[in-house]
Formats: C-alpha cells, sequence, structure tokens
C-alpha cells in the first residue's frame, strides 16, 4: 500500500486507527481455547467487528513468536486474512528487527514477501546498511524507532552527544538513506510534547504512535503536536481494544472501544477543515 491510498483510506473512515493484535492467550475468552487456532479465531473476530473503524492492523510478532511454530502459522492466517477479506487495510509487522544487510534482507523477505505485510518495525542502532535492505522494496514502508514509549527511552534516546539529543540525530541522518521517503518513524505518545522538535526533521513523514490508551497517553495533544497535512499518524491502541472484554461479547466490546478513538479522531480531523 502506498502513502496516497493510506490517506485516502484515513479520509474515507476518518479515522487513523491502528489497532495492535497482541495476543495473549491467558487474556483471551475462554471457550476460544477450545477451537483449533484460538489465535486465529480471536483476531479474525476483532478484525470483522473493526475494519470499519480502522484503517491499519499491528501483530507485535512476539505474541505469536511464544508459541512457536502454531504462533507463526497464527499470525500467517491472521494477515492473510486482512489481506483477502480486507485488502485496503494497511498492515504493519511490529517486529522491531535490525542486522548486518544479508540478514535484514532476509528479514525484509520474510514480512514483505512471504507474509505480505505492508511494512515492518525496525530498529536503527546499526544503522543505514541494517536499514536500506527494508527500503528497497518497493511499495513498502519502514518504520524505524525514534522516540519510544517505555521508561528506558530515557536510558539512550534522549541523551545528548555534541549538543543534541541522539533520537534527533537518528531522524536526520535516516532522511538521507536510499529510498528515505519509505521510512516512517515510532513515537510514543507518552511523549508527546517532543513532536514539535520530531516534526522540524521529519515533516511529511507518517509516525506510528503507541501508548495512547493503556500507557497513557493523550490522543488531543498528540494531534496537537504531531499532525501534518495529511494527518501524518497512525494511533495505535492494543490492549484498551482487543481487551475490553474477556465474555462472549469480546468482539462487540472492542468495536465499542474502537469507535469511542474513531470518534474522537473524526473530530479532531473536522476540527482542522
Amino acid at each position: 500500500m502506498t502513502t496516497e491510498q493510506l490517506v485516502a483510506q484515513i479520509n474515507k473512515k476518518q479515522s487513523f486507527l491502528c489497532i495492535g493484535l497482541d495476543v495473549d492467550l491467558t487474556k483471551i475468552p475462554p471457550q476460544l481455547l477450545e477451537t483449533e487456532d484460538p489465535i486465529f479465531e480471536f483476531n479474525k473476530a476483532i478484525i470483522d467487528a473493526t475494519h470499519h473503524l480502522a484503517v491499519a492492523y499491528k501483530p507485535n510478532t512476539a505474541f505469536y513468536e511464544a508459541y512457536g511454530i502454531k504462533g507463526w502459522k497464527s499470525l500467517e492466517k491472521t494477515i492473510q486474512y486482512i489481506n483477502t477479506h480486507y485488502p485496503e487495510m494497511y498492515t504493519i509487522a511490529d517486529a522491531k528487527r535490525g542486522d548486518i544487510g544479508n540478514t535484514s534482507a532476509m528479514y525484509a523477505k520474510a514480512f514483505f514477501e512471504d507474509l505480505g505485510f505492508d511494512s515492518v518495525t525496525v530498529a536503527p542502532y546499526m544503522g543505514k546498511d541494517s536499514v536500506e535492505p527494508f527500503l528497497s522494496f518497493e511499495d513498502k514502508h519502514t518504520i524505524m524507532l525514534a522516540l519510544t514509549s517505555n521508561e528506558g527511552a530515557f536510558d539512550f534516546q534522549t541523551k545528548e552527544t555534541e549538543g543534541k539529543e541522539l533520537y534527533k540525530q537518528v531522524l536526520e541522518t535516516s532522511t538521507s538513506w536510499n529510498n528515505a521517503s519509505q521510512l516512517m518513524y515510532v513515537v510514543g505518545a507518552t511523549k508527546a510534547t517532543y513532536f514539535t522538535e520530531i516534526r522540524k526533521i521529519v515533516p511529511d513523514s507518517f509516525l506510528l504512535v503507541p501508548g495512547v490508551g493503556a500507557q497513557g497517553g493523550n490522543l488531543q495533544d498528540v494531534c496537537k503536536y504531531g499532525m501534518n497535512n495529511q494527518v501524518g499518524l497512525l494511533i495505535n491502541s492494543s490492549r484498551g481494544i482487543i481487551y475490553a472484554s474477556k465474555g462472549t461479547d469480546f468482539a462487540a466490546a472492542a468495536a465499542a472501544s474502537a469507535l469511542t478513538l474513531q470518534q474522537e479522531m473524526q473530530q479532531i480531523l473536522a476540527g482542522r477543515k
């Protein structure tokens, strides 16, 4: 999916919501555990109930890898289901990969070609040659960690070297890489006041923003500081939507939670006109 197609979906649905499909078998409705593939059945129900309210889905691969081959099969079935039944949805493999060039090329092949994701998250610590293999795939996006929402983010990301915070150096350096127009960036919602500085460096890029909801991020603040003329934001909510209920009404509860966010987004978008 191209950036233009993503923007078109945002405008059509009046939503820039991304739903994180981070499935923990200890948290899903117990009746699903009796099915052949509980993870896929849970995802399928969530997707069917929320696809009209969101523009993206983001499985965090750790929640699938933790269950071995069965978990990976569930991930494969989930992305195939989205691509087949809801091809307008933008898909993100939240894998946070990044390694030497030939290894990154294999990671990129796994997520872009074999699984069919539109994008994948990567860690930039190893630099240019660990990221550019992902960027070589046409009409695919690479979502690079920039400023995350976890407590440990302050260990490195905001440290200054030569008078400039590391995350700013990462952003600035990445804009010179091959196919940098295919880069997006992860910026945590709990760092809302940093968005002004980030937008000075990457004014036109999409930002994937986790941390709204369960992690305490505020949607209004994120939009105030981070939105650009194409919206330029994908706001992720995982636990607050998919675990809205543990009962038989779990899908309906997820839809209700997603609707609350979508309506807030619609109001924000209306206020920009």
